[in-house]
């Protein structure tokens, strides 16, 4: 469960809630130009754009669940669990790749959504997990550049990659139906009805009104309906603080509240972190569920020439600033 969104501006700003109902040993993870990338069936990737997002690194390779680029092109995973389908065969056509691939494989190699469109339509993504271990996950992915964004699928009706003028992607079903889906909601507006009712005296009570029918649970076609009319109605200063917390608050309007949404064997399904990427200047923002706080790492010019991988701890813990 997750909800990926993409703000246009001067300086676009991506990023997304990860919701889960189990712990992963999450941490910002650089990967420098020349950090090698081993690809099961593909070959060997020596030489690539650096990137910055969070991973989990197991046996020193970075599985990233989201990352930008140092040219600012943006791809995260979302679970698309029943429908993700990966192929059982190489394709001696294609590029084979696995999903946990794929993410550092684009963003290595690709400046914007143009040649994204291209190289994915030369990939065929393969059902090779990373060990034993660690088994395939469902995935579909949100791709952005600084003009706009798409949905990369892959299901049994074949690969889709989808233009998302909302640029706001969930779960499932197909991002097709999300947007049809919101065709539900057309009629709603962040302003507030006038009263048809003349002579009775019948007005709204409180502002709000106009968003009257807004979806407020946390399945994956509400919060792509609320994360849409949030994000379509946001309005903030222009200065890099302001739209950084006003982003922070487009992911709050659907993030999950421990309690909130039970998932299986009782588990809570919670947001762990939140993330946005100001890929235009390389600063990874993020909070936790326990650290609301808004914590940082940059992509340093001089550190991006490197073959290690920059790891960072997140933070997790409580910091209440007391003013007396």
């Amino acid at each position: 469960m997750c909800t990926s969104i993409f703000m246009k501006g001067d300086v676009p700003l991506y990023g997304r809630n990860m919701d889960l109902y189990y712990e992963l040993d999450f941490r910002v993870v650089t990967t420098p130009r020349n950090y090698p990338f081993y690809f099961r069936m593909a070959g060997k990737l020596k030489c690539h754009h650096a990137m910055i997002g969070m991973a989990v690194v197991k046996d020193g390779y970075p599985l990233y669940c989201e990352a930008a680029n140092e040219h600012g092109l943006y791809m995260a995973g979302l679970d698309f669990p029943d429908n993700a389908y990966y192929s059982p065969e190489p394709d001696g056509e294609k590029i084979n790749i696995s999903p946990f691939e794929l993410i550092p494989f684009i963003l290595g190699q690709c400046k914007d959504i143009t040649e994204v469109k291209e190289i994915l339509s030369r990939v065929n993504v393969t059902a090779v997990p990373f060990d034993d271990d660690m088994p395939l996950s469902p995935l579909h992915w949100h791709i952005a550049d600084r003009k706009g964004s798409v949905v990369f699928e892959t299901t049994e009706r074949g690969q889709h990659i989808y233009d998302d003028p909302v640029n706001v992607m969930t779960n499932n079903p197909p991002f097709d139906f999300h947007l049809l889906n919101l065709a539900h909601y057309v009629g709603l507006s962040n302003k507030n009805p006038e009263s048809d009712c003349e002579g009775i005296g019948i007005n709204p009570f409180s502002f709000g009104f106009g968003a009257v029918g807004l979806p407020g649970d946390f399945s994956s076609s509400s919060r792509f309906v609320k994360a849409s009319f949030v994000l379509g109605n946001s309005v903030c200063e222009s200065d890099a603080e302001s739209r950084i917390s006003q982003f922070f608050h487009v992911l709050s309007s659907v993030a999950m509240p421990r309690g909130s949404v039970e998932a299986r064997d009782g588990a809570n399904d919670v947001t762990v972190y939140s993330c946005c990427i100001d890929a235009e200047h390389g600063v990874y923002y993020y909070n936790t569920y326990g650290n609301v706080s808004i914590s940082a790492v940059r992509m340093k010019e001089d550190e991006l020439l490197g073959d290690e991988l920059l790891q960072y701890n997140v933070s997790i813990t409580p910091e209440i600033k007391f003013l007396n």
